[in-house]
């Protein structure tokens, strides 16, 4: 860093000290006539720090011309930066203090009989070393004002990742537990609120109005207050972007956890594209309870999948794929043959043709209504086979059709 001091003569501290007798007191009259903030009695702790830091600053300034050293003492500005914000304040105030203060520091320098015997040069040396000391002074109350920042945001968060951790607990903590940890992490509890599984949970959370966050694994939660029918969930919308996210159910405080525990369970199919089309990057777990109960059972899932999908066992790969292809269209149009070869991208009568195959290939069972059920879960019950190459023997189009 540039030590601008170091090209003062050493001889000039001693000339311009008895310059800066009363320049203590002048510059705090000034300052606090200038700069609306500190317009105010110079007691406690502000007044102490005031004084304290104009007096330390000239005395270390005197000090330092002439020689090639550092400046590495700069406790007094960063404790500065972090009373401002203690108490509420911008750093602007600070750093209108710091400038009236070096413009009258310099006109009382420039203006006195001792700097009017200085040669030029010296003069711009002395200008120079001045303005670049103040601005290493206010760079030390900024480092001071952002480190109290960043402990209190740090300290914040730290009380709101507890506070959704504790809204987690099944059977639920008591309320006025839960107050407390509210009121720590300086969250209004809100009548109802909704489970937010996200990346980047503490980026989102800064984004949606009132939300608070925990950073948790596997996926990081937001807890969101409701507060109207649609808006908040376009705010929802728009902190997630374009990541992945579920959201819980919409529940009353009491029943928090219940929500979280939903989207937790939710978040893991989503992130491996089980709830619906990937477009999707925002769902809402209510919306895929079938999907969640399978997944909450996941064996009981495989066993009446293999039960409900055996009569394709026997089939050659491919065909098995096609097979389960066109029942899924088949039971997602309730029988409609127009509407599954709309689906499939085939002609109806290849539609009739491979239902006629799987009719047998079930041994008529397909018209029973619990048999069409047990299919159409155990079809969601994971994600689709691919089909090999068209044209394969079985469950291919008959003759003459596409």
């Amino acid at each position: 860093m540039d030590r601008p001091w170091a090209r003062v003569p050493s001889w000039v501290g001693a000339a311009v000290r008895p310059e800066l007798a009363g320049a203590v007191e002048e510059i705090i009259t000034v300052v606090r006539a200038e700069v609306p903030d500190y317009a105010r009695p110079l007691t406690g702790r502000f007044g102490m720090r005031i004084t304290e830091g104009v007096s330390v600053a000239l005395g270390q300034f005197v000090d330092l011309l002439g020689r090639d050293e550092a400046l590495t003492d700069t406790r007094v500005y960063r404790a500065l930066g972090q009373l401002e914000h203690r108490e509420g304040r911008t750093l602007a105030a600070l750093q209108s203090a710091y400038q009236v203060g070096s413009r009258l520091l310099w006109r009382r320098l420039g203006g006195s009989a001792t700097a009017r015997q200085l040669p030029p040069e010296v003069i711009f040396a002395l200008a120079e070393a001045l303005f670049t000391y103040i601005e290493q002074l206010s760079a030390a109350s900024v480092a001071g004002w952002a480190a109290e920042e960043s402990s209190r945001a740090g300290s914040l968060q730290t009380r709101r990742h507890a506070l959704v951790e504790l809204l987690s607990q099944q059977p639920p903590a008591p309320v006025a537990e839960v107050e407390r940890a509210a009121a720590a992490a300086g969250w209004p509890l809100p009548p109802r609120l909704a489970a937010l599984a996200v990346t980047d949970v503490v980026e989102v959370a800064a984004r949606i109005p009132s939300a608070v966050a925990a950073d948790v694994d596997p996926v990081g939660l937001a807890l969101v207050p409701v507060v109207d029918r649609t808006g908040w969930l376009e705010r929802v919308r728009a902190g997630t972007g374009e990541r992945r996210a579920v959201l819980g159910p919409v529940v009353e405080i009491g029943e928090a956890h219940r929500s979280i525990a939903r989207a937790r369970t939710a978040w893991p199919l989503h992130a491996a594209g089980r709830l619906g089309p990937t477009a999707d990057r925002l769902v809402r777990a209510d919306e895929h309870l079938l999907a969640l109960l399978l997944a909450g059972q996941p064996e009981l899932a495989d066993d009446l999948r293999a039960r409900a999908l055996a009569p394709l066992r026997d089939l050659p790969a491919g065909a098995a794929a096609r097979a389960e292809e066109t029942l899924r269209a088949w039971l997602d149009a309730h029988g409609d043959v127009t509407a599954t070869a709309g689906a499939l991208h085939v002609h109806p009568q290849t539609v009739r043709y491979r239902l006629a195959q799987l009719r047998d290939t079930f041994d008529g069972a397909l018209d029973d209504p619990l048999t069409r059920l047990e299919l159409a879960v155990a079809l969601r019950s994971a994600p689709p086979a691919e089909p090999d190459a068209p044209g394969q023997a079985a469950f291919g189009p008959p003759p003459g059709n596409a």
